[in-house]
């Protein structure tokens, strides 16, 4: 189970762990039983298999709970079921708290833009996370970006637009763009057209040659085209009739 203790400015969180002794097939027992299996790694630590109640968690900080230990951890990838979502296993990252690390930090927008509520505009996140250098402990949970200072539409915000901390730095390339607001396109509708049955070309047939007609039977072109032509006029006169 997740909890939070205040310590100065910033929560500390704990995640509760036991040691995990099943691996294999057998996992899916400890996860009908609420637990997720995960594993614990790092330089100069022996991995350690576990398994936890998992929770939500912004980036950051974790404090793994174990055997009468507090180990500070970062999550390194959460590996869930392609069909349900389900939790299936996550890897920790053990850290060293008087070192820097990097880490992908989600983007988190603040406000509404006038060019998208008074001029129809359509937000366009365009980097959802940022990569960020700092101490663990002071590792944001989420790069604020505030919207409100787009007023028209083309207009965009890039990472040189954010506002510098002396706590972290953002390592993304600064002409990155972070979001921009984009005119609405509507999707024009094209009617559905008949489309021609097409024209069938048949070889011409050479004078002498024969040709053959119903029954199995060849004649003559020059008779195919005689009786062709006979039917035509027979049918004219029936017309006039």
């Amino acid at each position: 189970m997740a909890s939070k203790k205040s310590i100065g400015s910033k929560d500390k969180v704990t995640l509760k762990a036991e040691v995990r002794t099943v691996f294999g097939k057998k996992l899916n027992k400890i996860r009908k039983a609420g637990f997720i299996p995960a594993n614990i790694f790092g330089p100069d630590f022996k991995s350690k298999s576990i398994s936890v109640i998992y929770k939500d968690l912004e980036t950051g900080v974790v404090y793994i709970s174990i055997d009468k230990e507090s180990i500070p951890v970062l999550i390194k990838s959460i590996q869930k079921h392609p069909l349900t979502s389900l939790l299936l296993h996550i890897d920790f990252r053990k850290i060293d708290l008087s070192k820097k690390i990097e880490a992908n930090v989600p983007v988190k927008t603040l406000g509404v833009s006038e060019a998208v509520s008074q001029k129809a505009g359509v937000l366009l996140l365009q980097s959802d996370t940022l990569l960020v250098e700092a101490l663990p402990e002071d590792m944001p949970s989420s790069i604020e970006v505030d919207i409100t200072v787009i007023k028209e539409i083309g207009q965009e915000i890039k990472v040189a637009d954010i506002k510098k901390s002396d706590k972290y730095e953002i390592k993304t390339p600064a002409e990155k763009v972070i979001l921009a607001v984009i005119a609405h396109k509507e999707e024009s509708i094209v009617p559905e057209t008949a489309v021609a049955a097409p024209e069938i070309i048949t070889e011409a047939v050479k004078e002498g040659e024969e040709v053959p007609v119903e029954g199995g039977e060849k004649k003559p072109a020059s008779a195919v085209k005689a009786s062709v032509g006979k039917e035509k006029t027979e049918g004219e006169k029936e017309v006039k009739k």
